[in-house]
């Protein structure tokens, strides 16, 4: 056999092995390129789920230099880049996502919505309101666009729109938005009725009863409604149904309603509604209105007694102050600056706390709001019950 023809069966053979072999390379090398790329994609996880944001934008930087057609890589960059307050980093890079070709049409809705919320963060309402209106026509991820498109008109305090978007939401997802709805026509109630406009105010409150009829918002607004036309009696039952609805409002309720008892004289009927609350509610805000009415028709001494038997069972930094006060006429020396001293420091101890608080996020108040400033819920600001609270 000659050279020629062992070379001529050798080459097609080398070829052959050499392609089996560079394949092979070329396998493990990608092999361990996405090894890499998996184990960075976790070391990144991890270092996010233990808030080591710093670490885990460095970490999918390198990712997206990898491939840069990762979308899910891009996507969690903007949002760490959101999280950490970089909006403007966070909108370049969901901008740059948006505007790559051959994006499936689910992937850029994501990337809509994540810009959409960038521009919320930025305080840019309008381009975010222009964004999530778009996909609302497109049908496009619909339920979450109009969620923001509510939270917006909140922000913007355009109620009418805040309804009409709430009710399409409620139509397309099922889930009931009736009392975030009423208090939406309670706002609008109670911008009318500062204006004076008692008619209208009054069909906004039954618009709102008929998203809830148990709404204790609207239930106040219509007792203060009657009381500044001066139908005090009418005042008194809307006030009473009010407690019926939700007696945690209590602390709100008493100071108008018990205005309204006296205005329309049924101070009686206001002493047995004191007393029925006392046995359902155990805050102090009853305790003080009827020592306050005690005090005005038994005298000082029988008030006194009444608030002294109530504070040993259930003591109060408010009920003290109110202890404090009834008696300090009566003492004299080093007694009287024992009291005063006393009265001080209660006094600040109660200028230092939180009156009421967020069911749902935990955020603390001085005063009620209706809505959470922190969490933008509604009717969660409930009265902190507790020795140095109601």
């Amino acid at each position: 056999m000659s050279i020629v023809y062992v070379l001529v069966l050798l080459i097609p053979a080398a070829f052959v092995s050499g392609w089996l072999t560079a394949r092979r390379a070329a396998a493990h090398r990608s092999g361990m390129r996405v090894s890499e790329l998996s184990s960075d994609y976790f070391r990144g996880l991890n270092y996010l789920l233990n808030e080591e944001q710093d670490k885990a934008i460095e970490v999918f930087l390198k990712l997206a230099e990898y491939n840069r057609d990762t979308v899910e890589t891009h996507l969690a960059l903007g949002n760490l880049f959101r999280r950490r307050g970089e909006v403007d980093r966070a909108i370049r890079v969901h901008q740059h996502l948006v505007s790559r070709p051959g994006l499936t049409d689910a992937m850029k809705t994501v990337a809509l919505l994540e810009l959409g919320e960038d521009y919320m963060r930025a305080g840019l309402l309008d381009r975010a309101e222009t964004l999530f209106s778009d996909l609302v026509a497109m049908n496009a991820h619909a339920p979450s666009a109009l969620r923001h498109l509510v939270s917006i008109y909140q922000h913007e305090r355009d109620w009418h729109k805040a309804i009409e978007h709430a009710r399409r939401l409620e139509a397309m997802t099922g889930e009931p938005e009736s009392p975030m709805i009423a208090q939406f026509y309670c706002e609008l109630a109670e911008r009318a009725r500062q204006h004076g406009a008692h008619a209208e105010a009054r069909d906004y409150l039954r618009q709102a009863f008929e998203c809830q009829p148990d709404c204790v918002r609207a239930f106040m607004i219509t007792g203060r409604l009657h009381a500044e036309d001066g139908e005090h009696a009418e005042a008194v039952e809307a006030y009473e149904q009010a407690v019926a609805a939700d007696i945690a409002f209590v602390p709100e309720i008493l100071p108008p309603l018990l205005h309204s008892y006296a205005r329309s004289h049924q101070m009686e009927r206001a002493e047995r509604f004191l007393q029925d609350i006392l046995t359902r509610y155990h805050g102090i805000s009853p305790v003080l209105a009827l020592t306050h009415l005690y005090g005005q028709r038994d005298g000082e001494r029988t008030a006194i007694d009444f608030l002294t038997s109530q504070l040993r069972q259930r003591p109060s930094v408010r009920g003290l102050m109110a202890l404090i006060d009834a008696t300090m006429d009566k003492v004299e020396g080093e007694a009287r600056e024992n009291f005063l001293i006393l009265r001080d420091l209660t006094r600040k101890l109660l200028e230092g706390q939180a009156m009421y608080r967020c069911s749902r996020c935990g955020f603390g108040a001085k005063a009620h709001h209706w809505q959470c400033p922190s969490c933008k819920s509604w009717s969660t600001i409930r009265p902190i019950h507790g020795v140095a609270n109601e």
